[in-house]
């Protein structure tokens, strides 16, 4: 059996640059329609839609704000109603306040676990009747190495990916009856734009820190994500897949 997601529509929220772009075309790539959120990256989002068309799919790109739970329910709404139904949902959506935490803010705080926690639940709640009307559906929700094994200045995110994996399980436990399936990734050190600044020496760090020698890039999270969005993966449900080059082993 060939990885195949044709007739599959699917949503991808963050999806205009780094990990979730490559996570939207690569779905793209398999035969899905793919619609995607974005926060303020108007342009880019763009380009990603027109690319999803020039493979021949449908696409759609949203400005979200990924806390508002109203916004999630009626765009889940809309994408349902024109596509009539919605079979993959990645949340990859997030973002990092990093700090030491006798320095980090209420508002700091707040912001990385609303974003990155709170819109897992708005949107895994949201689409949770549509795939039950559908018979079945396939969630996979971004976390990170963080969130297993800790990092210094990162108490927040650390939380709130730790956080998606706790929910990812209940959630996969409530609706496997229903023939929904909720996974994880977790990456480690995935090289994207954001990362390109680093200096040579910390990047040096990371490689010689991580078993297979190397960083990751954003298609190794892509192909994992596309394999648990897919059939291949249909008795798989409430697990956990560090992409992270045996970093967290």
């Amino acid at each position: 059996m060939q990885l195949s997601l044709e007739g599959k529509t699917a949503l991808v929220t963050g999806g205009s640059r780094g990990i979730g772009r490559s996570i939207a075309l690569t779905l793209a790539e398999l035969g899905a329609d793919v619609a995607l959120t974005y926060a303020s990256s108007v342009d880019a989002a763009n380009e990603v839609k027109k690319e999803i068309e020039s493979k021949g799919n449908r696409s759609k790109a949203i400005q979200a704000d990924a806390v508002n739970t109203a916004k999630a329910e009626g765009l889940i709404a809309d994408i349902t109603e024109e596509w009539e139904k919605l079979d993959i949902l990645i949340n990859n959506a997030g973002i990092t306040r990093d700090n030491l935490i006798l320095r980090m803010s209420e508002e700091e705080w707040d912001q990385v676990i609303d974003t990155n926690l709170k819109s897992v639940f708005n949107y895994s709640k949201a689409v949770a009747k549509p795939m039950m009307r559908n018979r079945g559906g396939s969630i996979v929700n971004i976390s990170s190495v963080v969130g297993i094994s800790g990092n210094a200045g990162q108490s927040n995110y650390a939380a709130s990916k730790a956080g998606v994996v706790g929910f990812t399980k209940a959630y996969a436990k409530e609706l496997a009856s229903r023939n929904i399936r909720a996974n994880v990734v977790a990456p480690g050190y995935i090289t994207t734009q954001m990362t390109d600044e680093l200096d040579e020496q910390i990047l040096a760090e990371i490689a010689e820190e991580t078993p297979l020698g190397r960083a990751g890039d954003a298609e190794d999270v892509a192909s994992t994500v596309a394999f648990l969005a897919s059939d291949l993966s249909s008795y798989i449900t409430g697990s956990v897949i560090r992409v992270d080059g045996g970093m967290a082993m």
